[in-house]
């Protein structure tokens, strides 16, 4: 039974987790958690409780490269290309003040046939018509053909109302073909611009990086220069591309809206601008609010994420122990911080916004305030009023949607000036120096002479100080002494990793340093304590040491480091894949594997740092055998662990803080009885305690997973014996019990039943979110009665009818400021509780999983950690608030259709035509505003897994001399990605431009044929503007639904990954409380006739009929080989496993009974 005091003895208890013992802590599920979230609107006061005191450090003045210089990779083609893509964007940008030029003109001609009539008296001619006609300025036109009109002596003026606003429409039909163009000029351009300079500035960085000397990554860790090449490439990619030519088009917008607005009324162009300090004053505290809250929900999380990870990494500790109950709680504490962080980010986030658009409500209402007082005092028209009007709100919302793409641009300087600096950075230690030398042979007589040497990385201690030995050709000589003395630092000049600071490494009387070191090293052959071997097949780890050798070649290579026999007992033989750094094999097969890498060039000079220090006895007496037999006839340097190792050697130097104190073969160092005879004797002495202690730390349970692995060719060089019988037994008794595709219910949905508890609350939310969806079509319906009071002749009435409206247009700003908050608010209430109640569960199934499951290799650590917290993210992200933004934005369409039938049908069903094309408009606006870069991480994936592994083995791939290689193929992989990217530049510049237009070409149809319609006496141009802005700002609004479609969809993959997981009955519940509990456990173990094999490697078979009785109190040792079974008898009785044959009893109950 497993002992049920984790917390006393799990070792990586943390104090702040505020958890001492699992006694003080009510007992927490999922289903009580639900009666805890039914209460959450009664902890308001909680939630808004004052934020953490914790301040960011202070930074200095960010590092940037000028604006210019981050096209240092163009070339004059992508100059061109930038050009006319900026010509194109600032043309784009110019083009919506245009329109909004023409949309004044159309206004003036619509509202010029009644205004310009407010001068006459036309109760005079009601005389002359039809019984019951009476003209005002609203009908006129409409009922004056029922007037006699010779009679009354009237001359209608001579104007073409039909043809003039035909003229205005097909300027809009030609700038809607003139955005066409220059918006696919400005996306393609720039976006294949963008994609060329990426491609050339990914292959320049990792062909710079994959040259520096050595002593760049001691300072340097290689895993933030993989980022480098990753990350920060990205963002110069977003700062150099369609962002940029989106930023022009904006700020071009800006201009030509500020410049048309103060050309057209500066008196209203400033009152307007008055405003705009609120605005941005307010949008600048939401971003910084909205930041901050952020990284305070993003580090709770980051706390849990890191629980979650040494929770998963020492899974087998946590089983043990009992320890799962307890890490749910640490986990689920950090939860909770994390929810509450987001809730109170949605309610000030509800607020912030709610309060930018109650301003901008106001501003409308103060813009056509004053806009009626000049038209009533100053003269102007209202088709002036509107373009001033509109041309400065472009303007403002211009400035705003240019502030991220100007970001994108600020960060690819910031990114740009650290990779400038890796490329610019001159490597004092160069691959082919075009003054370094090479001969015709290569001797391998080695000299060092006087060698001071200390790492640049610490450059005050000294390693090696007047370090002076030989090494004849042909001969070993071995290298001892205590740990630090300098043995590796020679290894490593002689490879000319580094340089002496003074003195001199000498190969064949030359300084390494006058050799080309490329030629120097393909003469050296290398093998280290770990040897790396690279993630692919075992013939091409091999040929990394000659890739233009033959088949033969590779195989007496490895025979020669004994390694044919294995590898040929292997499925794949020489196919095989090894994994990542060679984690599918054993120590003893890679360092062989190594050695044959090594000798499959012929060098002349063989290292051997350390090469069976790392391996067991069995396994370093076959490696050691290789390696004599590779050392004849080379010059051989050995840094021995074992100094039984090193007996024969030609010659022992025997180092002491960087200098020789003894030299001589093991026989002469024996007889002077100094300080080597000290080292031997010590080895004597302790070594059977030694490898005894070896043995126990090799079969610890906390490492098997990985030794399991490397010893899968041990177990298939013992060979297997399972028969049909035992296979169909294992299938049944170790079957896993995983969906692979889900066939229930719909995942989404299924997923939001989780959200019951918080039914009420959503239900308040949805309302708040259609109210604000009708919001919309009630500005519209304003808005066009606004114009409609223009045309009225009495001023007194229109100044009246001006201000009912106006104190309408902030009512609707004060009423969407409360429905922004509740819909904010209440979705973050909603779409928190249900993030923590999945990642909870999440984690809690995760717990209850056998540890079959976590040996599975696409449910390691780094994998179940990542599902944890993108895949509930993920599920939210298309829930709560995104649910409430599509039901608001439906709301509007809905509602304004709804109007916009009621006031004019027949226009609606015109204007109904083009929504399609606008809700893709929308989706395309949003979708092309992220940039390229998503797009390509996954066709970059393969790329950037040769970056990461070149990278990361730097050293083995500098001792290969295969920088070019890695070079090679890091821009071969990156070919297929790039010519994807080229195709989609010219398809997203023509769907962008399309997209763009659609409201040129909408606006042109709705005039023209409104126009017809107000000349039949069918409508009024108030209908004609109602049906417009219920229509079309409806149609942009669920445009942007349909952007949301990709978060919706990821919402239903990881809806089905979660309920596949929650779907899976484990074999082995590692939480589950059934079984029996004995009340006195005596420790009595019985082993029948046990058969086993591991799942996930069912064709070895580790213990075959194994027979094993241990009495009370009885104290068994297990001895063994590597891979010979003995912790899998460990984790057996641990219940990690069930046998696939035979019994196992302790305390004389069966284990397979037993879950604790």
């Amino acid at each position: 039974m497993r002992h049920n005091s984790y917390d006393k003895n799990h070792h990586q208890v943390h104090p702040d987790d505020g958890i001492i013992s699992t006694q003080n802590i009510p007992t927490e599920t999922i289903k009580n958690e639900t009666t805890e979230t039914t209460t959450c609107c009664s902890h308001l006061r909680e939630i808004f409780k004052k934020k953490d005191h914790e301040h960011e450090e202070k930074k200095g003045p960010a590092e940037l490269v000028g604006f210019l210089s981050l096209f240092r990779f163009a070339n004059r083609t992508e100059v061109f290309y930038m050009m006319i893509g900026s010509i194109a964007a600032l043309a784009h940008g110019a083009a919506f003040p245009l329109m909004l030029l023409i949309f004044g003109n159309l206004t003036d001609i619509f509202t010029g046939r009644t205004f310009d009539l407010c001068s006459k008296n036309l109760t005079e001619y009601d005389q002359f018509c039809e019984e019951g006609v009476m003209l005002t300025p609203e009908n006129f036109y409409n009922e004056i053909m029922k007037c006699n009109l010779t009679a009354a002596n009237l001359t209608l003026p001579n104007i073409d109302f039909l043809g003039n606003i035909r003229q205005q429409s097909i300027w809009l039909t030609i700038m809607g073909c003139a955005t066409i163009v220059v918006g696919y000029f400005q996306v393609s351009l720039w976006s294949v611009a963008c994609e060329r300079q990426t491609r050339r500035l990914r292959e320049t960085l990792f062909r710079s990086i994959l040259n520096k000397e050595i002593a760049y990554f001691d300072t340097h860790k290689t895993g933030q220069l993989s980022t480098r090449l990753t990350e920060d490439v990205s963002k110069v990619h977003d700062g150099i591309g369609d962002k940029v030519g989106s930023a022009l088009q904006f700020i071009a917008a800006f201009f030509a809206g500020l410049i048309l607005g103060l050309i057209r009324g500066w008196k209203l162009t400033l009152v307007i601008l008055s405003v705009s300090p609120l605005l941005f004053g307010s949008a600048y505290i939401f971003t910084r609010i909205t930041a901050t809250m952020t990284s305070q929900e993003l580090k709770a999380y980051a706390k849990a994420g890191a629980i979650a990870e040494e929770v998963f990494s020492s899974i087998r500790t946590v089983f043990a122990y009992n320890g799962a109950t307890y890490e749910l709680k640490r986990y689920e504490k950090h939860l909770r911080s994390a929810k509450l962080s987001g809730i109170r980010k949605g309610g000030l986030n509800g607020m912030l916004m709610g309060g930018i658009f109650c301003l901008i409500f106001c501003t409308y209402a103060l813009g056509f305030w004053y806009g009626a007082k000049l038209v009533r005092d100053e003269g102007f028209s209202i088709g002036g009023i509107l373009i001033v009007f509109f041309s400065i709100i472009t303007a403002v919302f211009s400035l705003g949607q240019a502030a991220p793409h100007l970001q994108s641009v600020a960060q690819a300087r910031g990114a740009a000036f650290t990779l400038w600096n890796i490329i610019d950075t001159p490597s004092t230690i160069t691959i082919n120096h075009p003054d370094s030398v090479t001969k015709k042979k290569l001797i391998g007589d080695i000299k060092f002479t006087n060698v001071h040497f200390s790492y640049p990385s610490r450059s005050d201690v000294p390693v090696l100080s007047e370090l002076s030995f030989t090494a004849q050709s042909g001969q070993t000589t071995a290298l001892v002494g205590s740990s630090g003395c300098g043995k590796s630092t020679c290894v490593q000049l002689l490879q000319r990793f580094y340089d002496p600071i003074d003195g001199s490494v000498e190969i064949d009387d030359m300084p390494v340093s006058q050799y080309n070191l490329g030629w120097l090293r393909g003469h050296i052959g290398v093998v280290s304590q770990e040897p790396i071997l690279f993630q692919t097949t075992i013939k091409e780890n091999i040929l990394f040491g000659k890739m233009n050798a033959t088949q033969d070649e590779v195989e007496q290579a490895a025979k020669m480091a004994n390694a044919h026999d294995f590898i040929m007992e292997l499925p794949d033989k020489y196919g095989t894949l090894v994994g990542e750094r060679g984690a599918q094999l054993s120590g003893g097969q890679k360092q062989r594997i190594a050695i044959a890498r090594a000798l499959i060039r012929n060098p002349r000079i063989l290292l051997l740092d350390e090469a069976t220090s790392a391996l067991d006895r069995e396994s370093e007496s076959v490696v050691q055998d290789a390696l004599d037999r590779a050392s004849k006839g080379r010059t051989t340097i050995v840094i021995a662990h074992r100094l039984s190792t090193i007996v024969n050697a030609s010659k022992i130097v025997v180092l002491d803080k960087g200098s020789v104190i003894e030299e001589g073969n093991h026989k002469t160092l024996m007889d002077e009885r100094g300080v080597y005879y000290g080292l031997v004797e010590a080895q004597n002495l302790h070594v059977d305690e030694k490898d005894g202690k070896i043995d126990e730390d090799d079969d610890t349970p906390a490492i098997y997973t990985y030794e399991r692995k490397r010893t899968m060719s041990d177990h298939l060089r013992r060979g297997t014996d399972t028969s049909a019988e035992k296979i169909e037994m294992t299938d049944k008794t170790n079957q896993i019990d995983i969906t692979t595709e889900y066939t229930g219910p719909s995942p989404f949905f299924t997923m939001l039943k989780m959200n019951r508890p918080e039914l009420t609350i959503i239900i308040f939310a949805c309302l708040s979110c259609l109210c604000n969806g009708g919001i919309q079509p009630a500005f519209g319906v304003i808005l066009s009665k606004v114009i409609a009071v223009f045309q009225m002749c009495d001023k007194n009435v229109q100044e009246r009818r001006i201000l009912m409206y106006v104190l309408l247009f902030m009512g609707l700003g004060f009423l969407m400021l409360f429905t922004m908050f509740f819909q904010s608010f209440l979705f973050a209430i909603s779409g928190e509780n249900l993030t923590q109640r999945l990642r909870a569960k999440i984690f809690q199934t995760l717990l209850k999983q056998d540890i079959t499951y976590f040996d599975q290799p696409e449910n390691n650590t780094g994998a179940l950690c990542t599902r944890l917290a993108t895949e509930a993210s993920d599920v939210q992200g298309a829930t709560g608030i995104r649910i409430g933004t599509m039901l608001q934005n439906i709301a509007n369409l809905g509602v304004g259709i709804i109007l916009a039938f009621i006031y004019g049908w027949s226009l609606t069903l015109l204007m109904l035509a083009f929504v399609p094309f606008m809700i893709v408009a929308g989706f395309l606006q949003m979708y092309l505003m992220t940039g390229f870069a998503n797009k390509d991480k996954k066709a970059l994936e393969d790329a950037g897994k040769i970056a990461v592994e070149a990278i990361s083995n730097i050293r083995t791939v500098a001792q290969l001399t295969k920088e070019k290689h890695f070079g090679d193929e890091y821009c071969k992989l990156l070919e297929f990605p790039f010519r994807n990217s080229l195709k989609r530049a010219h398809i997203y510049g023509i769907l962008f431009s399309i997209s763009d237009s659609i409201m040129f070409f909408a606006q042109a149809a709705l005039f023209t044929f409104g126009a017809w319609r107000v000349e039949q006496g069918a409508m009024t141009f108030e209908n004609i503007m109602l049906v417009m802005n219920c229509i079309l700002f409806g149609a942009m609004a669920v445009g942007q639904t349909a952007s949301m479609s990709p978060d919706y969809s990821k919402a239903i993959a990881s809806s089905k990954k979660i309920l596949i997981l929650f779907n899976r009955r484990p074999t082995i519940n590692n939480s589950s409380t059934v079984g029996k509990e004995l009340k006195n456990f005596n420790g009595q173990i019985d082993l029948n006739n046990l058969d086993f094999h591991y799942p996930n490697r069912q064709e070895v078979q580790v213990l075959k009929k194994f027979n094993l009785k241990i009495a009370p109190y009885e104290q068994v040792a297990l001895v063994g080989s590597s891979g010979c079974g003995k912790s899998t008898i460990i984790q057996l009785l641990e219940h990690f496993y069930d046998p696939t044959g035979g019994q196992i009893k302790s305390g004389i109950v069966y284990m397979y009974i037993h879950e604790k």
